[in-house]
């Protein structure tokens, strides 16, 4: 039987291909899970003064390693902005 469009292949002959394709998509986010989390590791080790220049802190370090599933880097992006504006607006 030929199938002309992708819309008349039966699900089960997908069935295959889209199980493999969430696996790797798993373990694509898992390694960049671990990579995240090796940066803010690698960020804890800077001492205060270097952290404060970037607007963080170690609490904020420890929030985002705490909470992966809440958009670490984006706390830590509105972190950073806070400080900014608290700096250049007192």
């Amino acid at each position: 039987m030929v199938h002309l469009l992708s819309s008349e292949r039966p699900t089960m002959a997908a069935a295959p291909l889209t199980l493999w394709r969430a696996v790797a998509n798993w373990f694509a986010r898992a390694q960049a899970r671990r990579a995240m989390r090796v940066a803010y590791q690698s960020l804890l080790e800077y001492d205060s003064a270097r952290l404060d220049d970037l607007g963080i802190n170690r609490q904020d370090l420890f929030e985002a390693l705490d909470s992966p599933s809440q958009r670490p880097a984006l706390r830590l992006a509105q972190r950073r902005a806070e400080s900014a504006r608290l700096w250049l607006d007192p």
